[in-house]
């Protein structure tokens, strides 16, 4: 089963997060549990964390279909010492929240070297800061999501993702989202079933389908390998409808999230429908 939805508001508290995605007729939601673009937040009170398990109970929502995704701030392979201090404390209470609110997953971009160290030497600290964060937490896993390699953004390529994979020390407990636009824009080519079937079989080849917890359905407004990160809604950029299409039909993408982050909120309804009308029966 295909579960699809979108990344949705959590403004007013947690619980509308689940109600906004039940509006759209999802199946599936991404979500932000504190604001995106700050280094702390006010702990989760018991009242928040029942609001939401009761909405997610409501509205028949699972850990299993629920991607969120940590702050923008955290950088898990900054080559500064106190800055990545920083962000493993910021990613341990993003991980600590999901655990709080019966959470299985947290998805996060992998982190940049920003011209300052090498990129196997960045690669490394992400996988460290994984391992040091998943010694402390339990029940969640982390899931590193592909960039497009904008600036100095590691884990636009599959080896970067697979190298990141090799460091963490309980596989377990890490696992990839494959965001569509991101890698159209970093070179891998999405626009017909057969570029899709040799995408998919090298990422099967070099990171492996075990470690695909969610995905983001997105369009993209920018060119192909231009590693240029333009989200665009679905068959109004370069990737077109074929993608979305052939991803619907293929079983190895049941039973994890498909989440849109696509450009109009107000169309998520009609792409989610259009989505779920495009998978099998």
């Amino acid at each position: 089963m295909k579960y699809i939805g979108a990344h949705v508001s959590a403004a007013g508290g947690l619980a509308n997060a689940v109600i906004r995605a039940a509006e759209i007729n999802a199946t599936a939601f991404a979500l932000f549990t504190k604001n995106q673009r700050q280094w702390r937040a006010a702990p989760l009170t018991a009242q928040a964390i029942d609001d939401f398990q009761a909405a997610c109970e409501k509205y028949h929502f699972t850990a299993g279909q629920i991607l969120p995704h940590d702050s923008y701030l955290i950088n898990l392979g900054h080559p500064a010492s106190e800055a990545l201090e920083k962000s493993r404390e910021a990613f341990l209470d993003e991980m600590q929240r999901c655990e709080q609110l019966g959470l299985s997953l947290l998805n996060f971009h992998p982190g940049s070297h920003l011209q300052q160290i090498a990129e196997e030497a960045c690669l490394a600290r992400i996988a460290e800061s994984i391992n040091r964060v998943l010694d402390k937490t339990q029940g969640v896993t982390a899931v590193i999501e592909n960039t497009a390699g904008q600036g100095s953004n590691l884990g636009y390529r599959f080896e970067q993702l697979a190298a990141i994979i090799d460091g963490v020390e309980d596989k377990s407990r890490v696992g990839v989202c494959i965001d569509t636009c991101h890698a159209f824009a970093a070179g891998y080519d999405l626009r017909t079933p057969e570029a899709c079937e040799a995408t998919f079989a090298e990422f099967g080849r070099i990171v492996g389908f075990n470690y695909l917890r969610g995905m983001h359905l997105n369009d993209a407004k920018s060119a192909f390998g231009s590693r240029v990160d333009r989200h665009h809604s679905l068959g109004e950029g370069n990737i077109g409808h074929d993608a979305f299409r052939w991803l619907m039909q293929d079983p190895r993408f049941d039973g994890i999230p498909l989440v849109l982050e696509t450009i109009n909120p107000d169309i998520w309804a009609e792409e989610i429908a259009w989505l779920k009308a495009e998978a099998p029966l």
